[in-house]
């Protein structure tokens, strides 16, 4: 008990995270028209927020299209992430279509408020949609340490190989942004609350909604689970939203605590 308390007084300023989630329809490969969509909806959360989460390739909707959408790593839309952080003073992450050093990569930003990033390029492409002819696989996973708080975050498809997500690291929250079809929504809902589950972390699906230019239909189904999948938000809502909450790093060490599940887990090492 001495050394859990310890922790929580190490853990006094940053014990609470608070977080929005956009969830949102997409313009079909118009990145203008989402960045200033975004924005709008981004100007009206409140100042306490300290992490906001978009979408995944949210300036142009789940599109193979690169050659024509693909910007380069410093283009447009890390740009505005940056100067939307700044402006904010709150994290923001997403994925984008970019190109770098000849290859295509659907990449993950995460920006800190001071303008700084991190980046994860999506590990599982999608077969089905023939993603892996075009963009190329990511090899590493990030864990990005932000005010205290360790985050893994990762990219649709990524949700249904629970290898990959598996908490090593004794990070706090997990996220997946994505652009998941309505056909197939009930594995989206059933995989991010046992992700949360058998990793004892916070999970963040952000999903969007409305029908893209390939005739693909998304009902959302955004939603956040606690670590022992109980939601922290509303549960398949398909229209447009943003939702405000609030983590307590302080309630999920003391589960951990409590029931040791993590303690137990098998040691193992990815190539």
């Amino acid at each position: 008990m001495a050394q859990l308390y310890t922790n929580f007084i190490f853990l006094s300023m940053d014990d609470k995270l608070q977080v929005a989630i956009i969830q949102a329809e997409l313009e079909w490969e118009n990145s203008d028209a989402n960045l200033q969509m975004f924005s709008e909806k981004i100007e009206a959360i409140s100042d306490k927020t300290e992490l906001i989460v978009l979408p995944e390739m949210f300036t142009t909707g789940f599109s193979m299209n690169a050659e024509n959408l693909a910007e380069e790593t410093d283009g447009k839309t890390l740009n505005w992430m940056i100067q939307t952080a700044k402006h904010k003073n709150s994290a923001i992450t997403g994925s984008v279509i970019i190109k770098d050093h000849g290859e295509y990569y659907n990449r993950l930003f995460f920006v800190f408020p001071d303008g700084n990033y991190k980046i994860y390029d999506k590990r599982h492409t999608f077969t089905l949609a023939k993603e892996h002819l075009t963009y190329t696989a990511g090899k590493d996973r990030l864990i990005v340490d932000y005010k205290g708080w360790k985050i893994c975050p990762l990219v649709c498809y990524d949700l249904r190989f629970p290898v990959w997500a598996r908490n090593t690291e004794n990070y706090d929250l997990l996220i997946y942004v994505a652009n998941w079809p309505e056909k197939r929504v009930n594995a989206w809902d059933a995989l991010l609350k046992a992700r949360a589950i058998e990793n004892m972390s916070y999970c963040i699906g952000l999903n969007r909604t409305g029908e893209d230019g390939d005739g693909y239909v998304y009902n959302g189904h955004s939603a956040a689970y606690d670590v022992l999948g109980n939601a922290i938000t509303g549960l398949n809502r398909s229209e447009e939203f943003v939702e405000e909450f609030e983590l307590s790093k302080k309630e999920m060490l003391e589960t951990r605590e409590k029931l040791k599940f993590l303690q137990d887990r098998d040691s193992f090492s990815l190539d």
